[in-house]
């Protein structure tokens, strides 16, 4: 069941937005059997009178994000949700087909927290997250790397207990960074 944490950026959040992301997000619940929190960042840009709609979804095993940019922001949250379904499919799907071929019981996932954003110039660090890095094998890395959408990913290597890193190379092709001691 799913519990909804829905804030504005340059936007008041009016009842019936909120009533919305909830009523669309809803739909998720009948994928999602553990308790677990949506994070709901809605943000309007004043230059183009866009909406942003960004959500976040830490479940014990696997994160799921999705994001979305539309001039409608009801639109968009309607984009977030068909993106986070189809996740949430293309995960189940996996899962199922590594159960059946190996007995696979599912992936660990890394809890991502964001932290303040720093505008210092002189570092030119826009952003920082810190992650907790879970043990888990390279192939199950790589799931989590693509469920995200992301480029690479940082993980425990199950086995060595080392900091690696897996990245998409630009051939589509996986590459990995073990790390070593000097």
């Amino acid at each position: 069941m799913l519990d909804y944490k829905v804030r504005g950026e340059n936007i008041e959040v009016t009842e019936a937005i909120r009533e919305y992301v909830i009523k669309r997000l809803n739909k998720l619940n009948r994928y999602i059997e553990e308790d677990a929190v949506a994070n709901v960042n809605l943000r309007t840009y004043n230059s183009n009178k866009s909406g942003k709609v960004e959500v976040t979804i830490v479940l014990p095993y696997v994160v799921l994000r999705a994001e979305d940019t539309h001039a409608d922001l009801y639109a968009a949250v309607d984009n977030v949700g068909e993106k986070l379904e189809r996740q949430i499919r293309k995960y189940k799907t996996k899962i199922n087909r590594k159960s059946r071929e190996t007995g696979y019981k599912g992936i660990d996932s890394r809890n991502e927290f964001d932290t303040e954003e720093t505008d210092d110039e002189a570092l030119e660090i826009v952003r920082t997250k810190s992650v907790g890095l879970k043990p888990m094998n390279s192939e199950e890395a790589a799931l989590q790397m693509d469920l995200l959408g992301h480029d690479f990913f940082i993980f425990e290597d199950s086995e060595t207990q080392s900091v690696n890193v897996i990245y998409k190379r630009r051939d589509g092709r996986y590459g990995l960074l073990e790390t070593a001691e000097l």
